[in-house]
């Protein structure tokens, strides 16, 4: 159902005027599965609201729903939601003419087609576009999970684990990288004609209240990509930063790797990364909070890996904890360098924060700058940042070496030629005194060439310019 673009900097055609609609979905499993949650945002380019829906969806009597703790639905709350063909309308006449944005078009794409497919319906690809792939090219993070492009780039990320809330960070993110960073398309996309159903039906879910993110959910945000799209990895991470892990919802977890087609080496394997991973992130700053040190005990134990048994609250002091206001791209690079560099990336000032970064689109009457003052924060501008946390050098200043250097010899030879210049005056002084009282003219030539010689060099040295 969704094909993607390629996309590029400055020169293609650009996004103005079009409307993108964010496509997220809820699943039985990994590969293969079915719907169970459906959400699309349409906005336009300039990131207004053009419509939304969200609509729970009925896989069918005796179809398991995979655990509860991944996409937090239950048998239950699927009790009189629709099946997908009566979604399949809405959700068409949403996306008509306009370009789908979603985190994994080809995973996304997969289950839609297989739910459409069982319909008998016909639909066309659509022209697409990847979150991660987009951001890719414009800031270089950690890992490209929707999460953390989001707090890289100052979006503010829907809470909880629903489709909608999910699909509404997808769209706001995809004005940002087309309206910030100037994305444009390789080529103008192409939109197929879409059929039409009268009617459609739809159940959504209840709305969840937002809820404060621990240590694990931020530091989930550092843990690297391997670059080898590790689904099981990005499940259990998402899984990690919600909650707790216990020894039956890792079973339920390997279940569904196992069911996707990956080996129970590799489903090791991955545990493994994971907790080694958050573990590295703890100690990296050198300190270790009986928070952090509880979290991850926790975690390693319930996924079966040792990697952390033997971690203990270690204090070292406060840790560096940076908040990056702004809304340019200098701020975006700035939260994106501060995720790489392995260091806490807040979200809001609080008393933890240790520096506060401000760039030019901050107004003068924010009031944050004044309140982190107030609780000890350190205040820089993103500029000076980089080197300010540590992560770049000192700019290397040869240049003013050299300057001083300089100025600092000329100031020698000008006090050296004063100093001259002032003893042949001297001399010529006494050897005018002299000649009056009656000392021979030889003598009186002999030293006169040496004040006179004395004024000359003192000249030579003190002006140099006039050479």
């Amino acid at each position: 159902m969704i094909e993607s673009l390629p996309l590029l900097g400055a020169g293609g055609c650009p996004a103005h005027g079009l409307d993108f609609t964010a496509v997220d979905i809820r699943t039985t499993g990994l590969r293969p599965g079915r719907v169970v949650e459906l959400a699309a945002v349409r906005v336009h380019a300039d990131g207004s609201l053009a419509g939304e829906l969200s609509t729970l969806v009925d896989p069918g009597p005796g179809v398991p729903l995979g655990p509860a703790l991944v996409h937090g639905i239950t048998r239950g709350e699927l009790d009189g939601a629709p099946p997908f063909g009566e979604v399949l309308g809405p959700l068409l006449d949403l996306c008509a003419g306009s370009v789908i944005v979603a985190h994994d078009p080809a995973f996304a794409g997969s289950f839609l087609d297989r739910e459409i497919g069982a319909t008998g319906v016909r639909v066309p690809a659509l022209p697409g576009v990847s979150v991660p792939a987009a951001a890719r090219s414009v800031v270089r993070l950690p890992n490209y999970r929707p999460a953390t492009v989001a707090h890289a780039l100052g979006v503010p990320a829907g809470p909880g684990s629903s489709a909608l809330s999910g699909a509404r960070t997808l769209a706001r993110l995809a004005t940002v990288l087309f309206g910030r960073y100037g994305l444009t398309f390789a080529s103008p996309p192409v939109f197929p004609g879409l059929p039409r159903f009268a009617g459609g039906r739809l159940l959504p879910r209840a709305e969840e209240l937002p809820a404060e993110p621990g240590w694990m959910a931020e530091a989930v945000e550092r843990i690297p990509d391997d670059g080898a799209g590790n689904a099981y990895l990005d499940l259990l991470a998402g899984v990690v930063a919600d909650q707790h892990l216990t020894p039956g919802e890792v079973t339920a977890l390997a279940a569904l790797a196992s069911e996707a087609g990956l080996s129970e080496a590799h489903v090791r394997s991955t545990h493994e990364q994971l907790v080694t991973a958050l573990r590295q992130i703890a100690e990296r700053d050198g300190v270790v909070t009986a928070a952090e040190a509880r979290e991850l005990r926790q975690v390693a134990t319930a996924l079966g890996v040792a990697a952390a048994g033997d971690l203990r609250p270690a204090a070292g002091g406060k840790p560096t904890r940076v908040l990056v206001l702004g809304t340019s791209v200098a701020a975006d690079r700035l939260r994106a360098r501060v995720l790489a560099e392995g260091v806490q990336l807040a979200k809001k000032l609080t008393a933890s924060v240790t520096h506060v970064v401000a760039d030019e689109t901050v107004p003068a009457n924010d009031p944050r700058p004044a309140r982190a003052a107030e609780l000890g924060a350190v205040l820089l501008d993103v500029g000076v940042a980089p080197v300010a946390l540590g992560f770049d050098p000192p700019p290397a200043q040869p240049a003013l070496a050299s300057v001083v250097s300089a100025v600092s010899a000329a100031t020698s030879k000008l006090v050296g030629g004063r100093v001259l210049m002032g003893i042949g005056l001297l001399l010529m002084f006494i050897v005018v005194v002299a000649m009056f009282g009656g000392t021979p003219v030889g003598a009186g030539i002999f030293f006169a060439v040496f004040g006179v010689g004395a004024l000359l060099g003192g000249w030579w040295l003190a002006e140099p310019a006039s050479r």
